[in-house]
């Protein structure tokens, strides 16, 4: 992992402050565009934190911008984290539209200069993870082929599905639309004992009623009009391997008890025939639907959901899936950039807050397809809120600044904890775990009305 980071400063004060809050990493450092640029090309630094006011004109950002469209030119993967001054906020957001990681408002703070750099080696370190993954993941011996993902939910669901995978348990996938269900049946497909069988998957909704049984069974010749000849249904041709069936709640009520009987007796009868076919098929199940709510209407046999869902995984949405979002965007951005040819410089800080904020109803499909889009028709150098299509006025913009956070948080509980108690000093400090001379410091600090 790349650990070196570049500071470009010129006050030698603010130089050594900086370097001593990163003894973790190798630091270099420069005070001008010109060292900025030779640093950058000599060691390559994964990390750069650098101040727009660069002499000779260090009261205007113009030459610190010429140093970031530089280190960008030289590669677009480094991290820049541009620092200005307390009331320089359009500066800030013209260096992040030209292509910078973060920004960082003096004065210095040690612990959120820390907290900012440390996150930009973190996300490098996924990004870096997941390239690895992917480029190793390249066969179809891969039991997670496709799956993108940091978060604690999702690596559950990653070792629930290799805990169960070795069973012939019947799996029931549950979760929305876009969350991923086939690729964690197709985990299920490669970990288990029929992994050199076939994987068939077969969506339940996408065939008409009339259609469904012969798809999934197969016909006889003569079965009816235009059966030519004898046709095997999707169940006996993944004989020796795994059976997906997506979008169980679609099954027709009729066709679920010929199902039942195919997964009790793992036999099946073709369409128009009379003997039964022995098959041996791993089943793997999925909806998006409450099937318990479709048993109490009538829609759905409560004998065949107990068989399908002998072992029940849930796989939880995108917007549950704690810092997936940005790490799935990015490896989106990065195929389709390369994919259409495109030399764009990822996603513009409005955006990367529109995605994390964005409740994503479709999921992963859906970002998925809105950055396709945005990949393709955006005229600038990033991708912006407006070219993902997300209303970024109805999207609460991220805060990073601690100290912002703290008081907010300082500021809800105290107000809870007052509202409680009728407005009464003594008791709310009880309530908060603090004294009262602390809680009336609080109170005056952050301006509360008692």
């Amino acid at each position: 992992m790349n650990n070196k980071l570049l500071v470009v400063e010129d006050d030698p004060g603010l130089q050594s402050q900086i370097r001593w809050c990163f003894e973790n990493y190798e630091v270099f450092l420069a005070h001008d565009r010109k060292s900025a640029i030779e640093q950058v090309r000599k060691h390559k630094p994964a990390v750069v934190t650098l101040d727009l006011g660069l002499p000779p004109h260090e009261d205007n950002p113009s030459e610190g911008f010429a140093t970031l469209e530089q280190i960008l030119e030289i590669d677009h993967n480094i991290k820049v984290i541009v620092v200005t001054g307390q009331e320089e906020r359009e500066n800030s957001v013209k260096a992040i539209g030209m292509g910078a990681y973060d920004f960082y408002s003096k004065p210095f703070e040690s612990e959120i200069i820390g907290l900012i750099v440390n996150r930009a080696f973190r996300l490098l370190e996924l990004e870096d993870e997941n390239q690895r993954l992917q480029n190793s993941g390249t066969t179809h011996n891969e039991p997670f082929d496709g799956v993108i993902a940091c978060s604690t939910q999702m690596q559950s669901v990653c070792k629930a599905v290799e805990k169960v995978a070795p069973s012939d348990a019947t799996v029931l996938l549950l979760g929305e639309s876009g969350t991923g269900k086939e690729l964690c049946a197709k985990g299920l497909h490669t970990l288990g004992s029929n992994k050199d069988g076939k994987f068939v998957a077969i969506n339940c909704a996408a065939i008409p009623d009339t259609l469904l049984e012969s798809e999934l069974f197969g016909y006889e010749k003569g079965a009816f009009t235009g059966a030519n000849k004898q046709t095997l249904g999707k169940i006996e041709y993944a004989n020796g391997g795994t059976l997906f069936l997506d979008e169980m709640g679609d099954l027709p009520i009729a066709l679920q008890a010929k199902l039942l009987r195919f997964l009790q007796e793992r036999v099946v009868e073709r369409v128009g025939g009379h003997e039964p076919v022995p098959v041996n098929v791993r089943v793997v199940c999925a909806t998006h639907q409450n099937l318990r709510e479709k048993i109490e209407n009538g829609e759905f046999r409560e004998d065949l959901f107990y068989r399908i869902s002998e072992i029940p995984l849930e796989i939880p949405p995108l917007r549950d899936r704690e810092g997936d979002i940005i790490i799935l965007a990015r490896f989106f951005f990065e195929k389709f950039n390369e994919d259409h040819g495109r030399k764009l410089r990822g996603f513009t800080k409005d955006a990367l807050s529109s995605m994390e904020s964005y409740s994503w109803p479709g999921n992963v499909r859906e970002l998925q397809n809105r950055i396709k889009r945005a990949v393709i028709i955006t005229d600038g150098k990033q991708i912006s809120a407006s070219d993902l299509e997300l209303d970024r006025a109805a999207s609460e913009t991220m805060n990073f600044n601690l100290r912002d956070i703290r008081e907010k948080v300082e500021r809800q509980a105290i107000l809870r904890a007052l509202s409680h108690v009728n407005g009464k000093v003594a008791p709310a400090a009880e309530l908060l775990g603090v004294s009262r001379p602390t809680l009336y410091d609080l109170i005056k600090k952050l301006e509360l009305k008692v």
